[in-house]
C-alpha cells in the first residue's frame, strides 16, 4: 500500500509499505480522508522520535472488523491501551503506560491507504456528516476536552491565544459555554471565521494583562505562552493545548507569585465532537485550506508547512 514515511525526520512517499493485519480485538480500517496537523509538523522537527506512517486525524470504512462496523464510515481514538495498567484501572486510559499512539509513538499512522486500532477505539459516523467535515472530529475531541478539566461558566473571562486550526475550534467550543471570550492572533482573515460566528476577536494588542480567569494557549511559541500568561488574573488558569517541538522556558516566579494553575490538555471525547458535528453547532468548513491526494503528499505537507494555512487534507480512498 501506499503510505507517507516518516524516518529520521525525512518524509518521503511510499509504495511498498505492507497492509496491516489487524491482531486480536483490532479493526482493518481503509482511510478515506485524513487531515494535517501541528502535531505531524512538529514530528517532522524532531518533537519526538518516530518512524513509520504518520497521521491520526481520519475517517475510515472498517473492512475487517465485527459485523456491526463493516462498511460503516468511522472516526477512531488515537491511543491504543492495555486496559490493566494503573490509569487503565482508574479511568484515565489516555495515560496507559503502556499505550500506542495512531502515527505518534509505535503505531503506524493515517497517512496510508489502511490502519488498525482497537475496535474499542472507533466510533460511526453520522450519516448527515459528511467525511471531510468528519474528519474534524479528533481535533475538535481535543477542544472539547478542556471542558473535562475545568468548569466554565458565563461570568469566566476566556481568552484563546492563537487562530490557528485548533485555536478556532478551541474557541468555537468555549463560545458554547456563553463565557466572556476573546479571541486573539495576527491574521484578520483567520479571525473574520470566529467574528461571523459573535465570537469577539482582536489582535494582541486587545489583550488587558492579569484580567482574564482562564487562558488557552493554541500557538505552539514561546510568546504565545508569554501572552497566555501575563493576561491571566492572580489565581487564574493556563491550559495549554499546544506541543513544542523545542524547549519552552518558563518564569516560575510568575506562576509561583500569582498562584497559577497550569494544565496540560490534550485528547479528549469523541461523542461529544460527534454530537457537535452532527447538530452543526461548529462550523469547521472555512478551516479547510486545500485536498490533496495521498500520491501529492509531501507537496500537501509543503503546503501545511506555510504561514497562515489552515487545515490540509488527504484524500486517500473512496
Amino acid at each position: 500500500m501506499k503510505g507517507l514515511w516518516l524516518e529520521n525526520n525525512q518524509l518521503q512517499l511510499r509504495s511498498d509499505i505492507p497492509i496491516p493485519e489487524p491482531p486480536a480485538g483490532e479493526a482493518l480500517v481503509r482511510v478515506l480522508r485524513a487531515g494535517i496537523c501541528n502535531t505531524d509538523l512538529e514530528l517532522l522537527r524532531g518533537y519526538y522520535p518516530y518512524t513509520g506512517v504518520i497521521g491520526h486525524e481520519f475517517v475510515g470504512l472498517v473492512e475487517q472488523g465485527p459485523a456491526h462496523l463493516v462498511n460503516q464510515r468511522v472516526v477512531g481514538e488515537i491511543n491504543a491501551v492495555c486496559g490493566h495498567c494503573r490509569f487503565c484501572r482508574r479511568g484515565q486510559p489516555t495515560h496507559c503506560e503502556n499505550r500506542t499512539v495512531l502515527g505518534i509513538v509505535n503505531r503506524h499512522g493515517a497517512f496510508a491507504d489502511y490502519l488498525c486500532l482497537p475496535i474499542e477505539n472507533l466510533h460511526p459516523v453520522p450519516e448527515n456528516v459528511p467525511t471531510e467535515i468528519a474528519t474534524f472530529t479528533e481535533p475538535l475531541a481535543a477542544a472539547l476536552e478542556i471542558q473535562q478539566q475545568i468548569a466554565i461558566c458565563a461570568d469566566d473571562r476566556v481568552l484563546v491565544v492563537g487562530d490557528g486550526k485548533l485555536g478556532q475550534l478551541v474557541a468555537q467550543t468555549l463560545a458554547l459555554t456563553g463565557c466572556k471570550l476573546l479571541v486573539i492572533g495576527r491574521h484578520p482573515e483567520k479571525l473574520a471565521n470566529l467574528t461571523a460566528r459573535g465570537i469577539k476577536t482582536g489582535l494582541v494588542d486587545a489583550v488587558s494583562q492579569r484580567s482574564f480567569d482562564i487562558a488557552v494557549e493554541c500557538t505552539g511559541n514561546p510568546e504565545g505562552f508569554l501572552i497566555a500568561l501575563q493576561a491571566l488574573r492572580p489565581r487564574g488558569t493556563l491550559v495549554l493545548k499546544s506541543t513544542y517541538a523545542g524547549n519552552l522556558s518558563i518564569d516560575a516566579s510568575a506562576l509561583v507569585v500569582d498562584e497559577i494553575t497550569l494544565i496540560g490538555s490534550r485528547c479528549g471525547p469523541f461523542p461529544a465532537a460527534l454530537e457537535l458535528l452532527a447538530a452543526e453547532k461548529v462550523d469547521v468548513k472555512p478551516l479547510i485550506h486545500a485536498t490533496y491526494p495521498l500520491n501529492q503528499g509531501l507537496e500537501a505537507f509543503t503546503q501545511a508547512q506555510r504561514r497562515g494555512v489552515l487545515k490540509v487534507l488527504l484524500e486517500i480512498g473512496q
